[in-house]
């Protein structure tokens, strides 16, 4: 299993309810597509105080590398991290990915 975890850099001016959209998109996106699963979101506690850039975060699961393989070229996927881009400092580099093998 791969966790896909994701951490967004969020400008001062991101509207909450754009980004409410598109996480609930991502998740409509992971339970449609096969090998995909365990969609989580919400803002960074950060509390041992390591990360404060970076407010907010989401994860999902993917069977394998072809299940998240299929994750990333998929055109729904493609169009919501677009809109999620526009809602990070700097566009996409305001977007930080792991990709964990978990056993």
């Amino acid at each position: 299993m791969i966790r896909h975890c994701v951490f967004l850099r969020l400008a001062p001016k991101a509207d909450a309810a754009v980004l409410d959209k598109v996480m609930l998109g991502l998740e409509d996106v992971v339970h449609r597509l096969d090998g995909c699963s365990d969609f989580r979101a919400g803002p960074n506690r950060d509390y041992e105080g390591k990360t404060p850039d970076y407010t907010y975060g989401f994860t999902l699961d993917a069977d394998n590398a072809e299940a998240l393989a299929a994750y990333a070229v998929d055109t729904e996927h493609q169009a919501l991290g677009a809109r999620l881009a526009a809602l990070c400092e700097g566009g996409a580099e305001g977007i930080l990915v792991f990709d964990i093998d978990a056993v």
